[in-house]
């Protein structure tokens, strides 16, 4: 399954859940993304030509993040730009989540392994402004009672 988490007509999250199942190659991100998310499934013998990537010139205004939750489970909480919150949603062991928009924190709800992807350079704190979270009595979870 594929859950598109959206405000305000932009898309916050794209979320892979780990049930996901498609045949050939399937881009879910729109072509103007700067961090694209594809899912393969291909069948034994299958071959990918040998290939490298031309140089081509890219400006990243924004970081967006992939998250590979590899074991445990945890909760996404979601923002908008104005740091105004409005909903979450759980991620379990096999999940994948792509950050596009807006802002986002995380509360473990057991012990987690997660596998970031980003764009780079980093530039350690000057990528990001930290802000207080939702109050445990205001959340909104999708799909469920909160964890």
């Amino acid at each position: 399954m594929i859950d598109r988490v959206l405000h305000a007509g932009e898309e916050l999250a794209l979320i892979l859940r780990r049930d996901f199942r498609a045949d050939g190659i399937v881009f879910l991100t729109p072509n103007e993304y700067s961090q694209q998310l594809g899912y393969m499934n291909r069948p034994a013998g299958y071959v990918i030509p040998p290939h490298v990537h031309n140089p081509v010139a890219r400006e990243v205004q924004y970081t967006k993040e992939v998250l590979f939750v590899k074991s445990g489970r945890l909760r996404v909480d979601f923002y908008d730009d104005d740091r105004v919150y409005l909903e979450s949603t759980v991620l379990e062991a096999g999940d994948i989540i792509l950050l596009a928009q807006g802002g986002h924190g995380f509360t473990m709800l057991e012990p987690t392994e997660i596998v970031e992807v980003k764009q780079g350079p980093y530039v350690g704190e000057q990528d990001k402004t930290r802000f207080a979270g939702v109050a445990p009595s205001e959340l909104k979870l999708r799909g469920g009672p909160a964890s």
